[in-house]
């Protein structure tokens, strides 16, 4: 238990950080498909262009917003856009359509992009480099937990049965990004936020920047890849035990419970088996077999029948969190010493564009492939993510080349 409190006074206050936003976005995104059917009235189908629609926002807007956030520094932008999303929140119980709940949305996917790039370049900037994993992991941690009490939360307001709390619940969850905004003013700011301040900053940094850094596109994308291991979490292994097994559906709260606690507990224990590029590799590795596993046992519940179905799919979903929590921990590796310090904001930018041109290709292709294929589609599947971490492992050199050569040596070196 003493390893899921955080070391530090500045990683426990970025902890909590972490829960507060979780816990607000969690309340309501549980509540969120009765909020946009029943009181917004939409479709279904208008819900999911929406999504999709702000989807593509964040995606355009995640470049220009990572260029910005290192002109006038990470924890400005950070704090800006959390402030930013609490009237997207207030305006949402007088939203009355399709129309004006997009526009909601794509405000909202501009202080996502904002807000990404800036926390994740704060947080690389102002921990010392022997603590930037580690504090990630704990971060990641404690959004479990705040995922958890907003759902929580979320599921007391569905409990009254009544469209006017729904109505009312993005209120609750404006209050706690307000709090969440004034907590993230007060952390202290680090060392890109005072060369701002100073005016040592520059709108453009020396070098040439990560458009030109072949290394770190390819990394990006090999790892959004390997990321699709999401897809099988939440999409495909439900989806399969739904329509292709006899395990009885009360499972699937099993199987998403589990996940959530073991995302609660582990991170902190796979990230200290990070402590370099070498050892993120070979955590990919290790992520990549549980993936396989996954697959590999998943495919054979289609034959079985009762008890051991339930116990084999259980099992491959448990086995594609561990892909989840590997990952995880070099990902945080590769950002930490891939990225230019001077550039983290644009660096994030990009990471953001080719993760997702790794990536979201794969609900389609993955569900066509387990439903429609069967075990021969879970094999493809699987092989998806050997070529991806194939693919890694040469792009991560090339990109640790080019840190050699172009960022500032002390950094460099470390």
């Amino acid at each position: 238990m003493k390893r899921l409190v955080p070391p530090t006074p500045l990683s426990r206050r970025l902890a909590t950080q972490s829960i507060l936003f979780a816990a607000g976005d969690g309340a309501f995104n549980t509540a969120s498909a009765v909020f946009l059917i029943h009181v917004v009235g939409m479709s279904a189908a208008k819900v999911g262009l929406a999504i999709t629609i702000e989807g593509v926002a964040e995606f355009l807007l995640a470049y220009p917003a990572g260029r910005i956030v290192d002109r006038l520094g990470p924890k400005r932008m950070w704090a800006l856009s959390t402030f930013g999303r609490m009237p997207c929140y207030l305006a949402l119980p007088f939203v009355t359509g399709f129309g004006e709940y997009v526009a909601v949305a794509v405000v909202f996917a501009l202080m996502s992009a904002f807000g990404g790039a800036g926390r994740n370049a704060y947080v690389l900037d102002v921990m010392p480099a022997r603590e930037r994993v580690e504090t990630q992991a704990y971060m990641y941690s404690s959004l479990n937990v705040g995922f958890t009490l907003g759902a929580i939360i979320g599921g007391v307001a569905l409990a009254f049965d009544s469209l006017t709390v729904v109505r009312w619940l993005p209120m609750l969850t404006a209050a706690l990004v307000l709090v969440n905004a004034v907590r993230i003013v007060g952390l202290p700011a680090a060392p890109h936020d005072l060369r701002v301040a100073t005016g040592e900053a520059v709108a453009k940094a020396p070098g040439p920047g990560p458009m030109r850094n072949a290394g770190w596109m390819l990394t990006s994308f090999f790892a959004g890849t390997l990321w699709t291991n999401q897809v099988l979490l939440n999409i495909v292994i439900p989806l399969w035990l739904v329509d292709r097994t006899d395990s009885p559906h009360v499972l699937l709260a099993w199987l998403f419970g589990t996940n959530t606690v073991l995302c609660i507990f582990l991170p902190a224990y796979t990230a200290r088996t990070v402590h370099d590029l070498r050892s993120a590799l070979r955590s990919i590795w290790l992520s990549t077999g549980f993936f396989v596993a996954s697959c590999l046992i998943t495919l054979v519940t289609h034959s079985t029948t009762g008890l051991v179905t339930i116990l084999l799919v259980w099992l491959g979903h448990v086995t594609v969190t561990g892909a989840e929590l590997f990952l995880s921990a070099s990902s945080w590796s590769f950002q930490a010493e891939l990225m230019d310090p001077r550039r983290r904001g644009e660096y994030q930018g990009v990471q953001e564009v080719f993760g997702a041109l790794g990536s979201k290709w794969a609900p389609a292709l993955f569900t066509f492939l387990a439903m429609d294929w069967g075990e021969t589609g879970w094999l493809v599947i699987a092989a998806v993510g050997l070529v991806a971490t194939l693919g890694l492992g040469p792009s991560v050199r090339v990109a640790e080349r080019f840190a050699r050569q172009h960022f500032p040596p002390e950094v460099a070196a470390a």
